[in-house]
């Protein structure tokens, strides 16, 4: 067996190799390591715990679905940004089906602050990124957000409803785009 794995990456990738094929439950040190065709000694050589595998999966999955695309556009207006999340979305879905209900059960229950954490920071990252689309869209009106309204709160809202999509499994964001030009243009 080979001990030697050139990176956590590797690691990730392969990780997200095997959920895809075998599901979510599939995916603990052992079989991560078999896959990587490693001992199960190496895989906490980069993983301190199950948790911090776990973790850095979820993480992995998470930024590899809504890795930003080369072509920026799809940042220049919010109806291009929503449209682009939703399809991300239904591509999580079909490539990691159960992902997005299941990963949270991944972390036993003295673990759930750091896949909390995890969660929080990538969830901030994905509405930081909504927030800047709001500010620079030059479309909105100029007078649809004020003190009370802010696009933070706004960003907020979408993404609510990003998460409530993603727990219906529905990717068809014509309801959202609805709402987007009734309230900001």
């Amino acid at each position: 067996m080979n001990t030697i794995v050139t990176s956590k990456e590797e690691i990730l990738k392969t990780s997200r190799e095997l959920m895809q094929q075998q599901g979510w439950s599939a995916v603990h040190i052992r079989s991560v390591a078999a896959a990587c065709g490693v001992s199960v000694g190496s895989i906490y050589n980069y993983f301190s715990s199950k948790t911090e595998l776990v973790g850095a999966i979820v993480e992995s999955v998470w930024c590899e679905i809504f890795h930003r695309p080369e072509d920026e556009a799809a940042f220049q207006d919010i109806q291009t940004c929503i449209a682009w999340m939703y399809e991300r979305m239904e591509y999580g879905c079909k490539r990691y089906p159960g992902f997005f209900a299941l990963h949270s059960l991944g972390f036993m229950p003295e673990d759930k602050p750091d896949g909390r954490r995890r969660m929080q920071q990538i969830w901030e990252h994905i509405l930081d990124g909504l927030c800047a689309v709001l500010k620079r869209d030059t479309n909105i009106r100029p007078d649809a957000f004020d003190e009370q309204f802010t696009a933070e709160k706004f960003a907020d809202a979408l993404f609510s409803l990003m998460l409530s999509a993603l727990q219906r499994q529905e990717y068809d964001p014509s309801v959202v785009l609805e709402i987007v030009r009734r309230t900001l243009y």
